[in-house]
């Protein structure tokens, strides 16, 4: 008895087994009901967003990226404040900088006070987040203590220093002459004023890389460092192979938020030292060109927009290379 035949399809290959073409999906009146329910939604949620973010961008739009593209433009004229005409000069104002004696003098200023300003405050911050790290009496009271200094007006302090570093009347002359000596110039001298401006800022902002190494210290897993005194690693290397590392990603935001916030200081140097003698950073040598006897306001702007050419350039570079480093757990 001979078996029937079986007629497959042209489109079926001739040793698989049978496989029908899949049937076109089918709108169906509750799909396309969900469709609609859905972009409604979308719809809504991208109101919503536009409700809440639109008045941040647009303040961020006119007090941030409005100033700094006039900015460049102002950079670019041969403008005296106050004047009703201004000349276009290009890139002459930048050429002027790079080319004359200011280039040299402002730029070593500002490295300088950044470098000694952003190591000193991280590392005494460290050490400080360290002992405020034990568990003692008074920790609460001295953990204010330090983060104070902080949070105070920087024209306050810059007065209340001031009186302390005078060199007739103030609390160190006085504590030098009962010591039979006699008080530095340090207002005059343009090489300690530099230095009085340095101790000064890096003691008002040690107290908030203290806090931020502190909250890193807390959060350290107890289980790891439980674990290292068991095998009888001792205190200094358990924070040099586990603490600090760990550490890493407290260092690297403090390096980036103390380094940005150093190179734009001003208000300590402008109230203890006025005329910028010895202190002249990028940030106050734009100031004192644009308010100060110069008024060169198109020439203040060139080393404005070199600062921030300065400040984009150090957030890449530390967001591309440094980051590499940071251990994140």
């Amino acid at each position: 008895m001979t078996a029937p035949l079986i007629h497959k399809s042209s489109t079926a290959p001739a040793d698989g087994p049978d496989t029908a073409a899949p049937a076109p999906p089918v709108a169906t009146p509750g799909r396309n009901r969900e469709r609609r329910r859905w972009s409604g939604r979308s719809r809504k949620d991208f109101v919503v967003f536009l409700a809440m973010a639109l008045p941040n961008l647009v303040l961020i739009g006119t007090f941030t990226y409005w100033p700094l593209i006039n900015n460049i433009y102002y950079s670019t004229l041969d403008w005296t404040l106050g004047s009703a005409s201004a000349t276009v000069v290009g890139l002459q104002n930048y050429v002027t900088f790079f080319t004359g004696d200011d280039a040299s003098k402002v730029l070593g200023t500002t490295a300088v006070f950044t470098l000694v300003t952003v190591g000193g405050s991280m590392v005494l911050g460290l050490l400080v987040s360290l002992a405020l790290n034990a568990k003692v009496r008074g920790t609460t009271l001295a953990r204010s203590a330090v983060f104070a200094p902080y949070v105070l007006s920087g024209v306050g302090v810059g007065l209340v220093w001031l009186f302390i570093f005078d060199p007739g009347y103030g609390v160190l002359a006085w504590i030098l002459r009962g010591l039979g000596q006699q008080s530095p110039q340090w207002i005059n001298d343009p090489q300690l004023s530099l230095v009085m401006v340095i101790i000064v800022y890096v003691w008002k902002n040690l107290g908030y890389c203290a806090v931020v190494y502190l909250a890193g210290l807390q959060s350290l897993p107890r289980d790891v460092m439980e674990a290292a005194a068991l095998d009888g690693a001792n205190g200094v290397r358990r924070f040099l192979s586990i603490s600090l590392p760990l550490l890493s990603p407290t260092t690297f935001f403090l390096l980036i938020t103390t380094m940005l916030s150093s190179l734009q200081a001003f208000d300590l140097i402008r109230i203890m030292t006025p005329l910028g003698n010895g202190t002249s950073t990028l940030i106050y040598e734009a100031y004192l060109q644009a308010f100060g006897a110069y008024n060169r306001a198109g020439y203040s702007a060139a080393i404005s927009v070199i600062l921030f050419a300065i400040l984009l350039i150090i957030t890449v570079l530390q967001l591309r290379f440094v980051e590499r480093k940071v251990h994140y757990s």
